[in-house]
């Protein structure tokens, strides 16, 4: 069977290219362009090192980093919704949250009064807590503020410049997305999607 189908795909290339010769010229460049940044993305590397460090929680990927295998420092400005400049720098020694959100999602809204919760406990251990919010107006985003509670500010990111900053670790499409910030200002950790309440509990207390 194997060999009459060779047989035909070789006649039909004397002819013309194949569909499947056609889709094989698409897939292979497609293929070695995501081998590639998988391979340039030490997340995609973490989460195909099946050591137990990548794993589910909610409908979130999380990835944790010990320190050892932590990047450089991240190198993060933008302005924040009441006018204020704010760059990693205000960072420096201090556990840092980093929070994507937008009114409209909907998983934004349910982890919303989890990590009112979360800034409660921490923000006196010393974790800083900043909302990234992409999409909204400022009437938007601080009427859902309001309706949550939310007690810390976010960024006014509707022209892409902390998320830019960040695009090594935040894809476009992956909102809500958290981020935990070491007191050197590296990545420690990361929630695509929701972030499961104990679960980023644990991983701001690892960090402090």
């Amino acid at each position: 069977m194997e060999e009459a189908v060779t047989a035909t795909v070789r006649s039909a290339n004397r002819a013309r290219p194949s569909r499947l010769a056609l889709f094989l010229a698409f897939l292979v460049p497609v293929t070695l362009m995501a081998t590639s940044c998988a391979a340039d993305d030490p997340l995609a590397q973490q989460a195909a090192a099946g050591d137990g460090k990548n794993y589910i929680a909610g409908d979130g990927s999380v990835t944790e980093y010990a320190a050892s295998e932590r990047g450089e420092p991240v190198e993060v400005a933008g302005t924040l919704f009441d006018g204020t400049s704010v760059s990693s720098a205000d960072w420096d020694d201090q556990v840092t949250v980093l929070n994507f959100w937008y009114a409209s999602c909907a998983p934004c809204r349910q982890e919303a009064p989890d990590l009112v919760a979360l800034h409660e406990e921490y923000a006196p251990q010393g974790a800083v807590f900043y909302g990234v919010n992409i999409r909204d107006e400022q009437a938007t985003a601080e009427a859902f503020e309001r309706s949550f509670g939310i007690p810390y500010e976010s960024f006014d990111d509707t022209d892409g410049g902390v998320l830019l900053d960040m695009t090594q670790y935040v894809p476009p499409q992956a909102v809500p997305t958290t981020i935990v910030l070491d007191r050197e200002g590296r990545v420690a950790a990361r929630i695509l999607g929701l972030a499961d309440r104990s679960t980023l509990d644990a991983l701001i207390s690892d960090v402090l």
